[in-house]
């Protein structure tokens, strides 16, 4: 079973200036960037749902003027020309942040997080300091968050989200300028920040490579899946190779360790086999019964089920073709087959009927819906705050525990995959052991293994679509995708662009004079 180990390098206040230049030039030299954040919460549900999108962003935005973003994850992808077409250096950090001035945190997202193992005591004591709005005197010559924000903004590569009309938000507010008003302006100045161009990797799982599920594990999980099987065949076609850096015993004290197997662990199973799979998780990524449902939430399942699914259709459509065929030698016409949805399967793109089973829970949803808005109408709830009743039992991988060892990768004359980071054989079997089962049973909700598992979407997504000699860095490795990001509950995605009726916020004109020196 092929299998990788994930280094997330945690960042903190006291050891982000000794890992700073190992993150400014990871940024430097990426191809491209994906970015993840964990909120404190958003607020008003009903809002956030709007039909109209100026309002649905007006109430993102007194989100991110009242709320703060706790962690940020940077995850940097850098295709490896040397090396076999589509292979990729990659480096994810987990920085844990502390806002200095007042902002709301709601209890569920307290809650929530906590469950998933994120550690209070650790960020009020040692989170990286910051301040939203505009700049102040000093900011960007130091080295803060805001000046790291700068980093990304001026190595103008693309920017890969999951999702991310939220996060881009909250990334504005909080370490760019104040949020304008209008949409029309915040978009505007996204096209100017980034001209490389953002990706929106739900978008992409969607309308590009047409998943029958999109929420991030789910695109995630296929994509691994997918590659792996491109992989074993040994075939010409083209596949996703990664690289991790070997890091020193002294920052392996930093690095959470996470496992990936191309299954994701252990399977759930009974006297009776396979436990039945709950469908609106399923289709989702989201169970109003959280915990509670007796029903599986094994992304690993779900996927395989789909699977069998379309092989199942695949083959009755295979014999309906074979009669029209037939039938058509005998007669002039014959009606098409419409091509229709896996058994007992929703189809991505969001309709009525997902309206109806939203509306018939967000009446008694008491709980921050954060990554339920983001995906799937407030339907994934894998990283961010969601209450007691609707946290949903993970049995992937995990917070992992610190290995205070070095990974490397793999040489072509050892076991497994060649692309697997290991651990050296100084670790104890025992305790190795231990720490692969734990790192298969828990959650992955971590900004820093939530912005690997984007990055890891989009550069699949890429050498799937692109050719091996285009450069991701360039943006233009999917056209169809460029600056379009996901808005729950519409069929066609939110355009950054600037148009002929918006002009630049004055707050962005002024940034851009004082860093690039033009107006």
């Amino acid at each position: 079973m092929s299998s990788m180990i994930v280094p997330v390098i945690d960042v903190q206040n006291d050891n982000f200036k000794e890992l700073w230049p190992a993150m400014v030039l990871a940024i430097r030299t990426s191809s491209f960037i994906a970015l993840d954040t964990e909120l404190s919460g958003l607020g008003s549900r009903k809002d956030l749902l709007a039909q109209c999108i100026e309002e649905r962003y007006k109430a993102i935005c007194n989100a991110a003027r009242t709320r703060s973003i706790l962690s940020l994850g940077i995850a940097c992808f850098k295709k490896l020309p040397d090396k076999a077409p589509h292979t990729y250096l990659v480096q994810v950090y987990n920085l844990t942040l502390l806002c200095m001035q007042e902002y709301v945190i709601e209890p569920q997202s307290v809650q929530f997080l906590v469950q998933h193992g994120f550690d209070f005591n650790k960020q009020y004591a040692q989170g990286i300091p910051y301040r939203k709005g505009n700049d102040k005197g000093g900011d960007l010559q130091s080295q803060s968050m805001r000046a790291l924000f700068l980093e990304v903004i001026q190595a103008r590569k693309p920017l890969v989200l999951h999702n991310g009309l939220i996060d881009l938000v909250f990334l504005y507010q909080c370490f760019y300028a104040w949020l304008p008003d209008r949409l029309g302006t915040f978009t505007a100045d996204l096209s100017e920040i980034f001209p490389a161009g953002i990706f929106d990797t739900k978008h992409a799982a969607e309308f590009e490579v047409r998943f029958m599920a999109s929420y991030l594990e789910y695109a995630y999980k296929k994509c691994k899946r997918e590659n792996f099987k491109s992989v074993e065949v040994g075939g010409p076609g083209p596949h996703l190779s990664l690289e991790f850096c070997n890091y020193t015993e002294r920052l392996c004290t930093y690095i959470d360790f996470r496992q990936c197997t191309e299954r994701g662990g252990e399977r759930e199973t009974g006297e009776e086999g396979p436990p039945a799979i709950c469908m609106k998780f399923s289709a989702y990524g989201w169970c109003p019964n959280g915990s509670q449902c007796t029903l599986s939430h094994n992304t690993d399942l779900i996927i395989e089920q789909d699977e069998q699914n379309k092989k199942s259709k695949d083959r009755k459509r295979s014999r309906k073709n074979k009669r029209k065929f037939k039938a058509a030698q005998e007669e002039s016409r014959a009606p098409n087959e419409p091509e229709s949805s896996p058994l007992n399967k929703q189809l991505c793109v969001e309709d009525d009927k997902m309206q109806e089973d939203w509306g018939s829970v967000k009446e008694t949803a008491s709980a921050d819906v954060v990554e339920i808005m983001k995906d799937a109408l407030l339907a994934e709830v894998e990283r961010k705050d969601i209450s007691d009743e609707q946290v949903v039992e993970e049995t992937q991988d995990s917070n992992g525990t610190e290995n205070k060892c070095e990974p490397r990768v793999i040489s072509g004359n050892e076991t497994g995959d060649q692309n697997d980071v290991v651990i050296p054989q100084g670790e104890k079997e025992g305790s190795k052991g231990k720490e692969k089962q734990k790192a298969a049973e828990g959650g992955t909700h971590r900004a820093g293994f939530d912005a690997f598992m984007t990055g890891y979407i989009f550069a699949y997504i890429t050498t799937l679509k692109a050719g091996a000699e285009t450069d991701p860095s360039s943006g233009a490795c999917l056209p169809d995708c460029l600056n379009k990001v996901y808005l729950s509950g519409k069929s066609v995605p939110l355009q950054i662009v600037k148009s002929s009726f918006s002009k630049s916020s004055k707050a962005h004109t002024l940034k851009m004079a004082s860093v690039w020196g033009k107006s």
